[in-house]
């Protein structure tokens, strides 16, 4: 038997040990003592992390936005072809809901407004007399204090040939009108519209496609 070397290799196990234990008292640790992440592996997770990050910063960001937007603006549906060719049916559009909280409503403005015979209802029209104003229909064309206005935005095949008496547009009331002259509900059907009615200026048109944009 070779007891010696057994002992000797207990011995040495148990001087090993030692050493170990001494060099934890002074303060160091051998490397094998603790696994390291490679250069490659820190990469990875250094990416991975700042990534995160932009991620949640974007979608905070989006919900921001979107809140904010809900806010000031409105989406709404265009139903029935009274302003065309401006908006057409079903048209999407956005609604600036505080527009007129920050500007004065000006001639020639496409507003929304709940319906005088009926609150329950919003209809969208265009702005032609402002409060004070005079306005008058004569064969279709519109005069506004006596003066002709110029309305570019009615094509030929939507022009109305009908005369209306002079009216008195009272303070704090608008008179409106659709851009389909011969195909519109409007002020000179049920009068003016009541400033407090107004509740938003449309400003964009987003669906479909096609018609994205500004409105005029």
């Amino acid at each position: 038997m070779r007891m010696d070397s057994l002992y000797d290799g207990v011995g040495l196990g148990i001087y090993g040990i030692k050493l170990h234990y001494r060099a934890m008292q002074q303060g160091y640790y051998p490397d094998e003592c603790f696994p390291r992440a490679s250069e490659a592996n820190a990469s990875k997770y250094g990416i991975f992390w700042g990534s995160r990050y932009w991620l949640r910063d974007g979608v905070l960001s989006v919900l921001l936005a979107l809140i904010i937007g809900s806010f000031f603006y409105q989406p709404v549906q265009v139903e029935g072809t009274s302003m065309l060719p401006e908006l057409k049916d079903h048209e999407r559009i956005v609604v600036s809901r505080f527009a007129y909280d920050f500007e004065s409503i000006q001639r020639g403005d496409i507003i929304v407004f709940h319906y005088p015979l009926d609150p329950a209802e919003s209809f969208v029209k265009r702005v032609i007399g402002l409060p004070g104003d005079w306005v008058s229909v004569k064969g279709g064309q519109v005069f506004v204090n006596g003066k002709r206005l110029m309305e570019p935005y009615i094509q030929p095949a939507y022009f109305d040939h009908q005369s209306y008496a002079p009216v008195h547009v009272p303070p704090n009331h608008y008179y409106v009108l659709g851009d389909r002259r011969n195909f519109s509900n409007d002020s000179r059907d049920w009068g003016t519209v009541p400033r407090k009615y107004i509740y938003g200026k449309a400003v964009f048109a987003y669906w479909p496609l096609s018609d994205l944009g500004l409105l005029h």
